[in-house]
């Protein structure tokens, strides 16, 4: 699914921790030289140095989390914030102004991840490759082989790696001092998904390696007995999973670089609600002369309804051209029909499914594919030193998410339902889930929510009640939301940000405004925030200037 592997890759760089000891604040080549430069360059060593800085410290494959290594790595981080905040940028470009802060802004990440959410400490997800966890996706503890039989080099290199699995988890339950009791509940929940990369491994080199199959069965044994220890102590776990309104409101402010409050966001996220209620109400009048669209019974259906779609989108896609459209951009097969009984016992289907069954244009077809597909192969591409790199602590996620939603909602109204109109109807109903997990993020955030409620809160809210009340997405949409706040909420603020911004270039352009140059800028800017891209795109910097005070 690309929205699962996007997301496992945008958290694969979420938070490389690091315990490199720099010593530039003293005179010489990396002290005052520096700090009285203006010079581009510097700023770029500056850069360079700080993604070396966040880089894991790991001998044999275990990384240290522990308290004493994190004070002192939260002590250094204050001396390359002093190095960048001295750097002068008044008379740069404001591309270049535009990097400076995607720096600044990813310097104040490893500050809140510090100062607030901890999750060496907090959560026991993190050590859990299978949910983007401290695993092999931030230290390289483990990449899991798809390719056997494994060359001398590569089975040296994974026998370490297993062999550093139960250690790992050892480490997780010293450190886990101030774990949240609902993020524990979301490790369990996910354990066994955890097991099975293990289990799978081992009954692959079973086939071609038989001497490893030990170390794999021992590194499921340690999760197996992480679980254990999770069980038997996640009621000790008593602390809150969200953070705060103060803390999301600097999260937002001084990292995402979203200009908008906790409350504000309230506000609009309630609205975008009763918006996307009304105008599926009013759809669904304007439809109640023809058939209702039946979901596919099985995958032969779902693959014939899904390149039919697929066909209707192309065309539309040459025909108006909103977006340009590179070569390198082929149209993806369809994933496979998901088998619900399998996972989740009935013959039940959960939300996106039941979504994807009636009418697969929205997502997959557009938001996977011309937005989290597509800005993949862009950013493949992007060969610019800072805006090239993946952005630590999801700071591309709402420019990611804001742009896949939007795309769902701009080519709607550009007419694309218009041959399928029971369509617009699928759109309006995946536009009010994607308000109700922003206020549940909202929520979960403000402790108003527990993970409990906020089951509770999204089924009740969904139309129809097709998210499923403890089923797949309930359970991956409150993780995702939790670990990393505003993940949710962004989708839709980035959306809504993405829309402004139309706004703003039409007023400055008036007839000379054309919407796919407008969409290629603004993919062209690269991930990161919308207010950025804003201030680039129009020169209109009052978003960023109102977060500097």
């Amino acid at each position: 699914m690309i929205k699962r592997n996007y997301f496992v890759l945008a958290f694969a760089v979420y938070v490389m921790l690091s315990f490199t000891f720099y010593s530039f604040c003293s005179s010489g080549k990396n002290g005052s030289n520096v700090a009285k430069s203006s010079d581009y360059q510097v700023f770029l060593k500056l850069f360079k140095d700080f993604r070396d800085f966040t880089k894991p410290n790991v001998i044999d494959g275990v990384p240290d989390y522990s308290p004493q290594a994190m004070s002192e790595q939260y002590g250094k981080l204050n001396k390359f914030q002093k190095w960048l905040a001295a750097i002068d940028i008044s008379n740069w470009p404001v591309s270049q102004q535009v990097d400076y802060h995607l720096v600044r802004a990813e310097m104040n990440g490893l500050e809140f991840y510090h100062r607030v959410l901890r999750p060496w400490s907090r959560d026991p997800c993190f050590y859990l490759q299978s949910q983007a966890g401290a695993g092999p996706v931030f230290y390289g503890t483990l990449e899991i082989p798809r390719n056997f039989p494994l060359s001398e080099g590569k089975q040296a290199e994974l026998k370490v790696k297993l062999q550093a699995i139960p250690k790992i988890y050892n480490k997780a339950k010293e450190n886990l001092r101030e774990a949240s009791g609902d993020l524990a509940l979301i490790a369990l929940h996910f354990l066994n998904e955890e097991i099975a990369i293990y289990r799978n491994i081992s009954s692959e080199l079973a086939k071609y390696h038989p001497d490893l199959v030990a170390y794999a069965d021992k590194a499921k044994a340690a999760v197996e007995d992480y679980g254990t220890w999770l069980e038997e102590n996640k009621d000790k776990m008593t602390e809150p999973a969200g953070v705060g309104v103060e803390n999301y409101n600097w999260w937002m402010k001084n990292v995402q670089l979203v200009p908008f409050t906790w409350e504000e966001l309230m506000a609009i996220m309630e609205n975008e609600y009763k918006r996307a209620i009304s105008a599926l109400k009013l759809e669904q009048y304007r439809n109640s002369g023809l058939p209702q669209v039946e979901p596919v019974k099985n995958e032969a259906e779902y693959r014939q309804r899904y390149y039919k779609y697929q066909k209707h989108l192309l065309n539309f896609l040459h025909e108006k051209e909103i977006l340009t459209i590179p070569d390198y951009l082929k149209p993806l097969p369809p994933k496979a029909w998901k088998d619900f009984p399998s996972r989740q016992g009935g013959n039940v289907r959960d939300f996106f499914e039941q979504c994807e069954d009636r009418n697969p244009l929205p997502s997959p077809l557009i938001h996977e594919f011309l937005g989290h597909h597509f800005d993949e192969l862009c950013f493949q591409r992007d060969s610019r030193p800072i805006r090239g790199a993946r952005r630590l602590f999801a700071m591309d996620m709402i420019r990611s998410e804001g742009l896949a939603f939007g795309l769902e909602e701009i080519f709607m109204r550009a007419g694309l339902f218009d041959k399928y109109p029971r369509g617009r109807e699928i759109n309006y109903i995946m536009m009010a889930f994607r308000a109700i997990r922003a206020l549940a993020d909202l929520k979960l955030h403000s402790h108003e929510f527990n993970l409990k409620d906020s089951f509770e809160f999204c089924y009740e809210q969904t139309p129809y009640h097709w998210m499923l009340p403890d089923g797949f997405e309930a359970w991956y949409e409150m993780e995702t939301t939790l670990r990393f706040p505003g993940w949710h909420m962004g989708m839709v603020i980035g959306k809504l940000q993405l829309l402004s911004l139309m706004a703003d270039q039409a007023q400055q352009l008036g007839d000379e405004f054309n919407i796919r140059q407008f969409m290629d800028k603004f993919r062209g800017a690269g991930m990161i925030p919308i207010s950025l891209i804003r201030w680039e795109i129009t020169g209109l910097s009052d978003e960023i200037e109102k977060m500097l005070k």
